[in-house]
């Protein structure tokens, strides 16, 4: 188990494997992280604790918002644009496929755009 610092927060990596990958993201209150979308991984959310908006959609100029509370759960398959905003302090469990540095990122918060 490994704890990785973020500027909107920190993810706990508690399981990776070849195959899968599992990770609880602590995202502070009004923080969001990147626009973005992944070329192979294949991911599932589900909000443990607080209240968290989806962006969500097949491309940037096609998002759609989701209000995500305590369990509810969100499949993100390959290719789909994607950006989460806590709106209160929030913990999210995520559950992957391995790629763990597939990440796109279309806008960012923190400098942080490209692959």
């Amino acid at each position: 188990m490994r704890k990785v610092n973020k500027p909107w927060g920190y993810e706990v990596i508690w399981a990776e494997t070849p195959k899968y990958l599992g990770k609880i993201l602590h995202i502070m209150a009004s923080k969001r992280l990147s626009l973005q979308y992944h070329n192979i991984k294949d991911e599932t959310i589900m909000v443990q604790k607080g209240v968290l908006q989806l962006e969500i959609g097949p491309t940037k100029e096609d998002l759609k918002i989701v209000t995500m509370n305590q369990g509810d759960v969100q499949r993100i398959q390959t290719g789909v644009v994607h950006r989460m905003t806590a709106v209160t302090d929030v913990e999210v469990l995520e559950v992957s496929t391995s790629e763990i540095d597939d990440v796109v990122r279309l806008e960012d918060d923190h400098g942080r755009t490209g692959t």
